[in-house]
């Protein structure tokens, strides 16, 4: 994340154009900040790392509010993860903006939100990380065999093959879909007992 004032001024008006559903053009960026293209690189860095920066600070408060939601709602375990993943992606999918983005730059945006070196997908995975190692330490889910990180990986690429359905198998974004997948996956009905580790089966 950006820190110092210069930048912090380029991202919020690159964010406001950006949830105005406009494409981020970084010599009219500069224009319109009275500098240069130099020096607004030496702000925030190329284009993808301004627009990963945005992406994320959506992406922030999107969690927020599906953790909330779970908190709502008294949801625990894997009932928990179901319901912040499941608000999460359909927030997602219902969001003009990020609609606009897909739509307007979508290799792009794959390759920005998807890929491993993504910066939005590492952090997207260790907040799922954190989320599933609160639930093991509080006794109500165990990820075994896996290990947390390796199953939020999963859960990860699941909210995306819904999110970004229509890039990746030319199919219509579908948030019950994907609800129904996290809960195929993670079985918030089951007792979850602790199994034996793969290598012991």
């Amino acid at each position: 994340m950006y820190t110092s004032d210069s930048a912090l001024r380029a991202f919020r008006e690159a964010r406001h154009t950006f949830i105005a559903g406009s494409r981020i053009d970084m010599g009219a960026l500069a224009a319109s900040l009275g500098v240069d293209r130099t020096s607004l690189f030496r702000w925030v860095g190329n284009r993808d790392r301004l627009l990963s920066e945005i992406l994320w600070s959506l992406a922030v408060p999107t969690l927020d509010g599906a953790t909330h939601a779970a908190e709502a709602v008294g949801a625990t375990g894997a009932a928990r993860l179901v319901v912040v993943l499941d608000r999460f992606t359909a927030d997602l999918i219902d969001a003009p903006y990020f609609r606009a983005f897909l739509t307007r730059e979508p290799a792009r945006a794959m390759r920005l939100l998807t890929t491993s070196d993504s910066d939005v997908q590492s952090r997207f995975v260790a907040r799922v990380t954190t989320l599933i190692e609160q639930q093991e330490s509080s006794g109500t889910f165990d990820p075994a065999p896996l290990s947390a990180e390796e199953l939020a990986r999963l859960l990860v690429r699941i909210s995306e093959s819904f999110t970004y359905a229509e890039f990746i198998s030319g199919e219509t974004p579908d948030p019950d879909r994907a609800r129904a997948a996290f809960e195929y996956v993670l079985r918030p009905d089951a007792v979850h007992a602790t199994p034996a580790p793969i290598g012991d089966r």
